[in-house]
């Protein structure tokens, strides 16, 4: 009878403590940062992030657009290839990520489903390469 009522007493302690930090768990809570940025807040995001293997440009125009100049390191993914969400969701997550278009409208869209897909650090040109190229911004071809 002693037996049981000493575990029993060690089950209770145990559960009470379990109850008492929360759970086995820690939870951790894991910031997103969306935000649409002008084309010279993208200049200083693109110098401060050179040479930085964690930082991506992603261009999300056409091919043809794409070769009419880009911003200098972009990859292209196409927003309008069958593929773009498939192609979006193999990038790493834990990646920080510029994103632009022409005017703003494609890239907008491209970082919203960035969002959906659980991307950590998403920044978007919001005027578009129109406003890189105004402000004097290189491209290259």
């Amino acid at each position: 009878m002693r037996n049981r009522y000493g575990i029993n007493l060690i089950w209770f302690l145990l559960m009470a403590m379990i109850l008492a930090t929360g759970g086995c768990a820690e939870s951790v809570e894991i910031t997103q940062i969306f935000k649409d940025v002008t084309a010279q807040e993208a200049s200083d995001l693109i110098q401060q992030n050179e040479g930085n293997p964690d930082f991506q440009i992603i261009d999300v125009r056409t091919p043809e657009e794409f070769n009419d100049g880009h911003i200098e390191n972009a990859i292209l993914i196409d927003f309008y290839s069958e593929d773009f969400r498939d192609e979006i969701a193999r990038l790493d997550r834990e990646k920080t990520y510029f994103v632009y278009c022409r005017s703003g409208n494609r890239s907008g869209q491209a970082v919203d489903i960035m969002a959906e897909l659980g991307f950590q650090e998403v920044y978007n040109l919001s005027a578009g390469i129109k406003e890189w190229v105004e402000q004097g911004f290189p491209v290259v071809k």
